[in-house]
């Protein structure tokens, strides 16, 4: 059965029509879907679901506790070293959907590193993603190393440079091969 990775962006908290759209085509698809417990992207698109009775939704969580589940659907808890805090923590989780899906839907405003990190994730594991650049109210069909280098190209230029400065960031562009200089080059 196909998995479906949904991830976006905190300050995402409402979904508008195009969004919905492609959310119903997943539920009309009848694939699976595993999407975390933040606030904002994860709980919009879980309150979606809610309302649609959509049953195939696993919830992932950071440690013990989830923050959301809507739908009142299993939940999937990641052990998460304790010592770990902020990104770093709730990125584990977000690496685990990540391994269990075929590919993502990913809600970006543009500027959260969490979410960009999801496109890398699934981009690393040679799955694809589809991007829903909420600047530009845009979707981009992410599928290459070209493909995210061009969506951060898209950004405004301080944000390009604070993701490409992130040490998971550059990680995750090194292993693509993606070069903070080749990236600048507009």
């Amino acid at each position: 059965m196909t998995t479906v990775f949904l991830s976006g962006s905190r300050k995402i908290s409402r979904l508008n029509d195009v969004i919905r759209e492609r959310i119903e085509n997943i539920v009309e698809q009848g694939f699976q879907i595993v999407v975390g417990d933040a606030s904002g992207a994860d709980k919009a698109m879980q309150s979606y679901l809610a309302e649609r009775h959509y049953p195939k939704v696993s919830v992932f969580c950071a440690g013990n506790t989830c923050r959301n589940n809507v739908g009142s659907w299993e939940t999937r808890k990641v052990d998460v070293d304790k010592k770990l805090k902020g990104r770093a923590f709730y990125t584990q989780k977000d690496k685990a959907m990540a391994a269990e899906a075929d590919f993502g839907f990913v809600l970006w405003d543009g500027k959260s590193e969490g979410s960009i990190n999801n496109v890398f994730e699934l981009l690393n594991s040679g799955k694809k993603a589809v991007v829903y650049f909420a600047p530009r109210k845009e979707f981009f069909n992410v599928k290459s190393a070209d493909d995210a280098e061009r969506l951060l190209k898209i950004c405004e230029p301080n944000t390009s440079l604070e993701l490409q400065g992130s040490s998971n960031i550059r990680r995750q562009m090194e292993s693509l091969n993606i070069t903070a200089q080749r990236s600048l080059h507009l």
